[in-house]
């Protein structure tokens, strides 16, 4: 991305390996790791971060690609959105492409990465509502060579921080071979920011349904209640030969499920019996939410 930057970073590093990466933020502590720069540089035009230094990531191939292991896929933090947008990537992980597809235009899309989208954690980030619904774990490398793993969740929710000089190398997602589906309502038409999104996963082998709204709250949120109510009722039986039908009643009743979890009503003031109304936006980000997760559900079934 072109940009202007009134006071340039002293030192920029381009390392060729994750341990490189390492190696240099472990040098340089006040460095910052760059990949696509669609955050990063916006921040910088903006007079938010002045950069003592970069270390680009973007000769690092080893996290450009992915490959398979014990049933999952380790998706490389380099990976662009263009590229998890293809139709072969598609085939893999459906609601992470449809996320990749539906994150901006061409420019975005063809610079901005998957761990850009998770290490920046913005709430409109439209990859990390998929990554909750599907559980999926963060590898990451530190000093020395070592790797640990963590959820995504918990970084998301601040209760596992990247350490000094730690990086996101690797992101492993379970392959469910099963129905994925990710929507997002935008306030304008075409490619833009979510007002709210939904990331819907089946799980046939668990009998299980997860799903994760975006856009809403600083980070996804799963409505486990919800979740839980719709895998009872789903016929997982007769999913093994075709897919089974839900009345239009449950597929309601369970956008209605969700949208309440995410988005619950006031609770009433001290000395009040009655709460105060929901005020006309939040009511309508509501029925947003809940027409969302209602036609997720249905695409997941059809």
């Amino acid at each position: 991305m072109s940009t202007y930057v009134p006071q340039a970073a002293a030192a920029v590093t381009l390392p060729a390996s994750l341990d490189e990466a390492v190696a240099a933020l472990t040098a340089m502590p006040a460095a910052v790791p760059v990949a696509g720069g669609t955050d990063l540089m916006a921040a910088v035009n903006a007079g938010l971060l002045r950069p003592a230094g970069l270390v680009g990531l973007g000769r690092i191939s080893e996290i450009r690609g992915w490959h398979y292991q014990d049933g999952h896929a380790l998706l490389g933090a380099g990976l662009t959105h263009a590229r998890m947008g293809r139709p072969d990537f598609a085939a893999l992980i459906p609601a992470l492409a449809a996320a990749a597809r539906a994150a901006g235009p061409p420019q975005i899309r063809n610079a901005g990465t998957l761990g850009g989208n998770i290490v920046t954690a913005a709430p409109t980030g439209d990859a990390l509502p998929v990554l909750a619904a599907l559980e999926a774990t963060l590898v990451i490398a530190g000093p020395g060579g070592a790797r640990r793993e963590t959820p995504v969740s918990h970084l998301l929710a601040g209760r596992d921080m990247l350490e000094p000089a730690e990086l996101v190398g690797f992101v492993r997602v379970p392959l469910l071979h099963a129905p994925q589906v990710f929507l997002k309502a935008t306030g304008r038409t075409g490619p833009g920011r979510a007002t709210a999104s939904v990331a819907l996963v089946l799980d046939p082998a668990r009998r299980g349904v997860r799903c994760a709204v975006g856009a809403i709250a600083p980070m996804p949120l799963r409505p486990l209640e919800a979740e839980q109510w719709i895998a009872s009722v789903i016929d997982w039986t007769a999913m093994r030969t075709e897919r089974p039908a839900l009345a239009p009643e449950a597929l309601h009743a369970f956008g209605e499920y969700v949208a309440a979890a995410c988005i619950p009503d006031q609770v009433p003031a001290d000395g009040e019996e009655q709460a105060p109304p929901l005020s006309p936006a939040v009511t309508h980000l509501r029925r947003t939410v809940a027409a969302l997760a209602r036609r997720a559900l249905g695409r997941a079934l059809a």
